[in-house]
């Protein structure tokens, strides 16, 4: 991926910004602008792109490219001294205007006082605009450059209020401040663009007398700017660009002869440069017509034709389109598809559909077990969450039942009519997660697949491992978040949706935003509603109730007629850490019902799995409570001790307690309350 680096953060720039960042193919390092308030510094720091008003820190920093947009030469001049041999620096605009203007406002301002008898004389017949106004905002001179850019007639602005002419002028805010605007950018209603200076008349008394402004029309100069840049660094550039890319690429000039192919199309068609270049368009046929020369003699783009290339016969379609500069074709320029790989990519969508989507929410909160305060507080916060349109975030460890809760949610919303679709964000590439949840369309199939956001239209989409999302996929996501909409891929039409999106993460999304590897602004989109489901561990007086709920369940399974679990068992059960969480107890209850005799009813202690009664024995082992306590008051007391330990240790801060302790900051505010700790 090749390294940018921006100099300017103006109007270019925040352009550039906005190009270059959605490549995938390149980086944005830096962007640099001395100007704080230059609108590119705000866009990078929003893109999460480092910023900074010295260019010299950076050009020695494996910089592959330097974009020059300060319009600056002497910038540019140093930049192509500063730069490493390897870096390619590309000039932007020479807005050289804005430093003239102030030179040539302070020979005006010294005009101004002086008040020659040829005064109007000269100010006719220079390149700015000038207009001056009286205290009462009333215009008292124009000359002929301020008529022409303003666009009426001298005659039509002396005697009038100011914003009689200019709507928005800022002429009479120099006579409420006194204090000069310099260099200000501002846009006029006949659609011009200006560089304006404004400085109040003072008189030699010290009296506020009236205001002037000098200003540039500046439309053609920027517009000629953007357009300005040096061929060979750009065909640099472009050339970077086209072979990183991943779509198979190949560029022929007027004349049909091969300039440019990519190492895609190498791939591709078994083609290398050698074979193409200054070759005939026809060189890589093997069956069909040259889309290229088509493209030559017509001057129309085509899309979507099959045709087969180069020495593996690959069958491709085509998509090819002129290069058009001054009116002139000035070649054509070609996207290659692999059929095979389109085929093996919508077989593969097709079968991930298969595994991940689920039509239906089969849970309600009636099916999730558990009569502990940390239970309760999550069932409380879910059953709220069910009743608003908000997104959820569920949070909690692998194993704790966050599936449990989207179905439930669902369920208990006025959406559980329509659709639920649950999606595994970590389960497929990128690429496939994408057209799973916008769809997608392409012109080559008469069908279009509709993706998880549009099948569940007015119902509910619950991604799971949220956090395992690319930032590229964040950034989409956030998109139908806030806009309400989406565009499948290969499509162009913004579809509206109405979703309601559950998440679930086991991950640590505050650590990950700190690494860079989750967007901010998504988290807070997020986290609106986040609900806390705690571990089994956190619910230890839940798990006779679990056990008992399993045993009954897995009775269908297994076709067994256990009754219940013996209170030896359940000691054991209550004194293991669980890691796996329910899902872990759910297997060991399973595996303790595969050793018993099918006559029996009882799970006894020795029917656990061994791995976890030697681990219950160590733990029983290190404990030393008092013999008349009881088992929960132990438990309670020894909790109580360790909890305080620990938040002392932390200053008493419960963000850091919670986190050493592993649990969420929502189970600790409950046991700080419950045992009386502050």
């Amino acid at each position: 991926m090749k390294k940018v680096l921006i100099v300017g953060a103006g109007k270019g720039g925040t352009a550039l910004i906005h190009i270059i960042h959605s490549t995938t193919t390149m980086k944005i390092v830096a962007v640099i602008d001395h100007n704080d308030d230059a609108p590119g510094l705000a866009l990078a720091n929003k893109l999460q792109i480092q910023t900074g008003s010295d260019w010299r820190a950076w050009v020695d920093k494996s910089i592959d490219i330097i974009i020059e947009a300060t319009g600056d030469q002497t910038v540019l001049e140093e930049l192509i001294r500063s730069r490493r041999e390897q870096t390619v620096v590309v000039p932007g605009s020479v807005a050289y205007i804005i430093s003239e203007l102030v030179d040539e406002k302070d020979v005006l301002l010294e005009q101004i006082k002086q008040q020659s008898d040829d005064q109007e004389l000269i100010l006719n017949h220079i390149r700015d605009g000038m207009i001056v106004i009286d205290k009462e905002e009333n215009i008292q001179f124009v000359n002929e450059k301020a008529a022409e850019i303003v666009g009426h007639p001298k005659d039509a602005f002396i005697g009038k209020h100011i914003r009689h002419i200019i709507k928005n002028s800022r002429l009479p805010n120099i006579l409420q401040t006194k204090e000069k605007e310099i260099n200000q950018k501002f846009p006029l209603e006949n659609g011009k663009q200006i560089i304006s200076t404004r400085i109040p008349l003072i008189s030699e008394n010290g009296d506020l007398i009236g205001a002037f402004t000098v200003f540039k029309d500046i439309t053609e100069v920027v517009k000629l700017a953007e357009e300005n840049t040096d061929l060979i660094e750009l065909k640099n550039m472009l050339e970077a660009i086209i072979k990183s890319s991943d779509a198979a690429i190949s560029v022929v000039d007027e004349h049909g002869n091969g300039i440019m192919i990519n190492p895609a199309y190498t791939r591709i068609t078994g083609l290398t440069e050698d074979d193409v270049i200054g070759k005939p368009a026809t060189v890589d046929i093997h069956e069909g017509e040259s889309m290229h020369m088509k493209v030559l003699q017509t001057g129309n783009a085509y899309r979507g034709v099959r045709m087969k290339v180069g020495q593996k016969k690959s069958e491709v379609i085509v998509n090819v389109a002129p290069v058009i500069a001054k009116g002139k074709i000035q070649g054509s320029v070609g996207v290659l598809h692999d059929v095979s790989e389109i085929q093996a990519l919508t077989n593969e969508l097709e079968h991930a559909r298969r595994i991940i989507r689920s039509l239906e929410a089969k849970y309600t909160f009636d099916d999730i077990i558990g009569s502990s305060p940390e239970m309760q507080l999550a069932l409380e916060q879910a059953k709220v969450g069910a009743k608003t349109p908000a997104t959820v975030l569920l949070r909690g460890d692998s194993g704790t039942g966050k599936e449990l809760f989207a179905h439930a949610i669902h369920n208990e919303s006025d959406r559980k009519q329509n659709k639920f679709i649950r999606v595994n964000c970590a389960t497929m590439n990128e690429s496939l997660l994408e057209m799973e949840l916008f769809g997608y369309e392409s012109r080559e199939s008469p069908k279009s697949k509709v993706g998880a956001f549009e099948a569940a239209d007015e119902g509910s989409v619950f991604l799971d491992e949220i956090g395992e999302l690319s930032l590229d996929m964040q950034s989409k996501l956030l998109r139908v978040l806030e806009e309400k909409e989406i565009i499948r891929v290969g499509g162009k039409q913004a579809l509206p949706i109405d979703v309601r999106i559950i998440t679930a993460t086991n991950t640590n999304l505050e650590k990950a935003i700190s690494n860079r590897t989750f967007r901010e602004d998504l988290y807070y989109r997020l986290n609106r509603l986040p609900i806390f489901i705690p571990s089994l561990s956190e619910r230890v007086s839940d798990i006779r109730e679990l056990a008992e709920h399993l045993i009954l369940k897995l009775n269908e399974d297994y076709r067994r007629d256990v009754k219940h679990i013996s209170e030896e068992a359940i000691e054991v059960l209550e004194q293991y850490q669980w890691p796996g969480n329910v899902r872990e107890l759910e297997n060991m209850i399973g595996r303790a019902m595969i050793y018993m005799d099918n006559q029996e009813e009882v799970i006894k202690k020795e029917y656990l799995p061994k791995l976890l009664q030697s681990s219950s024995t160590l733990k029983q082992s290190n404990l030393m409570f008092p013999e008349w306590d009881s088992l929960t008051d132990a438990v309670d007391g020894f909790e109580k001790d360790y909890i305080y330990k620990v938040y002392k240790n932390n200053g008493f801060n419960k963000t850091k307690t919670a986190q050493a302790l592993n649990i969420s900051i929502r189970n600790l505010y409950y046991k700080i309350e419950k045992y009386q700790l502050e």
